[in-house]
């Protein structure tokens, strides 16, 4: 046993001398060098490569590669709800005279003497009792469901349809606050059209949009609430604009028009198909109204209500089609 493990290790240590002593050195140095190197390469690349992958995500960015988009100036004033005067003729009744002058063909439908709450708010809103009307009184007429142009800047925007969990990235992203939200299933953005108003805009698209886009768009003003008369179709005169929470109909989103954003005859209650057409409240600026380019000659910063014509669910203003301006000593909207 002794001889046989003297012969192995006589023949290791033959194998060990016959190789050069040099080789043994630089085997050392190799060690030396190679373990430092190692875990300074390994601690570096942890660093580097998630700065390298974030940068890469960030350039791929929609909304970095988006073209930028001129910010127009807030309209020095903003839209004001309002009336109209009108003088009853000869055989006048208060659904005939709303007809005519405002094109509310479903009058008759919105107020009924079925249901007695409902002409007692059309006689208030009137200022007459409509049963009682004689040739030569003055009354108020007003626009049914109306809607209201504007433009502004997002300053908060929030999902309002279930968010599924994203797994967390193995190599960590950091998103910035620019990144879109996903408003495929709604969303609610907080706007601001003027340096002191802001609007709450609820829509559904599939537009990229982010907190800085700046959005046209029209929607529905909120309309006085009328006990026991849920499809009451006035808005309140006196309501503020600044903190206003209203459905959009059609949108645009920086330099991008939704061109399948819900039509404004989605929007209940409303009368657009019976009455075919739409009342508009907006201001002739840059920053709302001249942005859908109607063909108003009207000085800007002026406040208008208009008419808009339903073709196939989608709302056009039409040479000829009624339009006011607002005067300001009367609180009423008049011809231009």
């Amino acid at each position: 046993m002794f001889r046989r493990f003297h012969s192995k290790n006589s023949l290791l240590l033959g194998i060990l001398r016959s190789l050069p002593w040099k080789l043994f050195v630089m085997l050392a140095i190799l060690l030396i060098c190679a373990v430092p190197t190692y875990l300074y390469g390994a601690r570096l690349s942890n660093k580097i490569l998630p700065r390298i992958t974030n940068y890469i995500y960030n350039a791929g960015n929609a909304n970095s590669l988006a073209a930028s988009t001129p910010v127009p100036d807030f309209p020095a004033q903003l839209p004001q709800v309002g009336s109209l005067l009108y003088t009853v003729q000869d055989g006048d009744s208060c659904d005939s005279l709303l007809a005519m002058q405002m094109h509310m063909y479903s009058a008759s439908h919105v107020f009924s003497d079925a249901n007695a709450v409902t002409v007692q708010a059309l006689n208030k809103a009137v200022g007459h009792d409509c049963h009682q009307l004689q040739p030569g009184l003055t009354i108020r007429v007003s626009p049914q469901y109306p809607l209201v142009a504007l433009g502004g800047v997002v300053q908060k925007i929030t999902s309002t349809s279930g968010q599924q969990a994203v797994p967390t990235p193995l190599i960590q992203v950091t998103r910035t606050e620019g990144n879109s939200v996903d408003c495929s299933g709604g969303c609610q953005a907080t706007v601001r059209v003027a340096p002191n108003v802001q609007v709450k805009l609820r829509f559904q698209t599939e537009l990229p949009i982010h907190v800085g886009s700046w959005v046209w768009a029209q929607a529905r003003l909120a309309r006085k609430h009328v006990p026991n008369f849920n499809d009451y179709p006035y808005a309140d005169p006196r309501a503020s604009l600044n903190g206003m929470t209203m459905p959009v109909c059609d949108l645009q989103v920086d330099n991008k028009h939704d061109d399948n954003s819900a039509p404004c005859d989605s929007l209940t209650p409303n009368t657009v198909d019976e009455d075919q057409g739409a009342w508009l409240f907006g201001v002739v600026a840059p920053g709302s109204l001249k942005h859908w380019h109607y063909p108003l000659h009207l000085a800007n910063g002026t406040r208008v209500l208009l008419w808009l014509t339903n073709n196939n669910g989608a709302l056009t203003f039409q040479r000829g089609n009624p339009v006011y301006r607002y005067d300001a000593a009367t609180n009423l909207y008049v011809k231009p």
